[in-house]
C-alpha cells in the first residue's frame, strides 16, 4: 500500500510545490484534482486545476509523471467529481465532455484510474436514475476501457445541502446499486471506497468490504462523526443534513483497524488517499497541511 492524498484543498499551490511538501512530509502518492481550468464548479473542494487536461501531450504528461516521480510521488489516479446525472441536459454535456477528457489525459499519462460520481438527479427515484445512467455511463464506459483506464466510482451519496436534499447527487452510495454497476459493467469500472459514508447510512463496514472489496481499485481514507445532537434535532428524514460531520482519519467514528483488516483480507494493496473535508483544519495552508500530517499519523501504523 501507498499512502497519500487528494490534492483538491490545495486549489492556489502549483503541483509540484504540493509534492515537494508531501514528499518531504510522509506521502508517496496523489490523486490529482482534475477540474477544468477554465473554472466552472465552485462548490467546497471542487474546482481545483493542478493538471489542466485539455489537449494534454505525451510530452507535458511525461513531464508531469517525471517532476512528481523525482519527489517521491506516483499518481494514483485522476479526480473530477462532477455530476453526470445532472437533470440539466447542458450541464450534463459540459461535464461529460470533460470527464472524457480526464480520461483520455489519463491514457496518456498511463495512469490506470480516473475517479469520479455516477450522479444523480435529485429529483429522479433510484429506478428512474439508473436507467438514465445505463444510457449515459455506457460509451464513457467504452471510452475508458479504450483508454486503458478503470472508471472509479465513489459510493458518496453527495447531500449535503438543501440543493441536494431529498435525492443527493450521486446514486452509488448503497450495496442495491453496487449490484447493478458491476453487473452491468463488470470489471471495466471499479469503485473508489470510501469509509465515512457508510457511517451515517448506518451500511456495515466489515460486509460490505467483504462483497465489494475485490471491486475497489482506488480507496479514500475520509472520516465522518455523527454530531448526536443535530441528529436529535432533525432525524433521520433529513438524510444526514445538520449531523453528518467530514473529519480527518481518527477524529470520527470510522474503525480504522476494521478498515484495513478488512483491505487486506479482501487482497486489497493499492493505494490509500487521505480526502481532506474537515473544516477544523481549513483556512490556512498551514491548518490544511496540519490536517494531512494528523491523518497520516493514525493511518501510518496500518500501511506496510
Amino acid at each position: 500500500m501507498k499512502l497519500g492524498l487528494l490534492t483538491a484543498p490545495f486549489e492556489t499551490t502549483p503541483l509540484m510545490e504540493v509534492a515537494d511538501w508531501a514528499g518531504a512530509n510522509g506521502f508517496s502518492a496523489f490523486e490529482v484534482a482534475c477540474w477544468p481550468a477554465s473554472g466552472g464548479e465552485k462548490r467546497r473542494y471542487a474546482g481545483t486545476t493542478h493538471i489542466d487536461v485539455d489537449g494534454l501531450t505525451k510530452t507535458q504528461a511525461d513531464d508531469i509523471i517525471g517532476g512528481l516521480a523525482t519527489r517521491g510521488i506516483e499518481i494514483s489516479g485522476l479526480g473530477y467529481y462532477p455530476n453526470p446525472l445532472h437533470a440539466d441536459a447542458d450541464h450534463r454535456d459540459e461535464v461529460i465532455g470533460h470527464l472524457k477528457k480526464v480520461i483520455t489525459a489519463a491514457g496518456t499519462m498511463g495512469v490506470k484510474v480516473v475517479n469520479t460520481f455516477l450522479g444523480g438527479d435529485r429529483s429522479l427515484n433510484l429506478d428512474d436514475n439508473w436507467t438514465r445512467a445505463q444510457t449515459i455511463f455506457a460509451p464513457i464506459v467504452a471510452h475508458a476501457k479504450d483508454s486503458g483506464v478503470t472508471l472509479c466510482f465513489e459510493n458518496c451519496p453527495m447531500i449535503f445541502s438543501k440543493d441536494e436534499w431529498p435525492g443527493g447527487h450521486n446514486i452509488a452510495y448503497s450495496p442495491k446499486i453496487w449490484r447493478r454497476i458491476f453487473n452491468e459493467w463488470g470489471n471495466a469500472v471499479g469503485m473508489n471506497f470510501d469509509p465515512s459514508h457508510l457511517i451515517w447510512q448506518m451500511i456495515d463496514q466489515t460486509r460490505f468490504i467483504k462483497e465489494f472489496g475485490p471491486h475497489m481499485a482506488h480507496v479514500h481514507a475520509k472520516d465522518v462523526m455523527i454530531d448526536r445532537d443535530g441528529l436529535y434535532d432533525n432525524g433521520i428524514m433529513s438524510v444526514g443534513m445538520g449531523w453528518q460531520i467530514p473529519r480527518l482519519c481518527g477524529l470520527g467514528d470510522v474503525d480504522w483497524g476494521d478498515f484495513f483488516s478488512g483491505l487486506y483480507r479482501a487482497g486489497y494493496d493499492g493505494p490509500v488517499i487521505i480526502e481532506h473535508e474537515d473544516r477544523l483544519f481549513e483556512g490556512t495552508e498551514d491548518k490544511i497541511k496540519r490536517g494531512f500530517c494528523l491523518a497520516r499519523d493514525v493511518l501510518s501504523p496500518f500501511i506496510k
